[in-house]
């Protein structure tokens, strides 16, 4: 009996804990950055983007990481704290889609 309490006890603790990680997880802003990255390291490689302009599309992908970090700290996303991810990500996307088709020279 006394081997048994240990794993019932870990057992409760993963029902009560399991749900507020599902609900912090952010799988659609994740994928999204990794492409969004992508992109950057697509311009850098054919030329439509230079280091500089590079370094600063990085930094702002930093600062969407950093808002997300911050929504999830709590253990909860809410739906105004994805609305405003969404919306930086939005801006993100169209600063890297502008800096690709600038008609700057390389």
């Amino acid at each position: 009996m006394n081997k048994l309490i240990p794993v019932f006890a870990a057992l409760m603790f993963g029902a009560v804990t399991l749900p507020a990680f599902a609900q912090a997880n952010t799988p659609r802003i994740d994928q999204r950055q990794m492409n969004q990255d992508r992109r950057i390291d697509q311009g850098v490689q054919s030329g439509e983007l230079n280091q500089r302009e590079a370094a600063r599309l990085d930094r702002g992908q930093d600062r969407i990481e950093n808002l997300e970090d911050k929504a999830k700290s709590d253990g909860v996303v809410t739906a105004r704290e994805r609305a405003r991810l969404r919306h930086a990500e939005n801006v993100e996307s169209r600063r890297i889609y502008r800096q690709k088709h600038d008609a700057q020279r390389r």
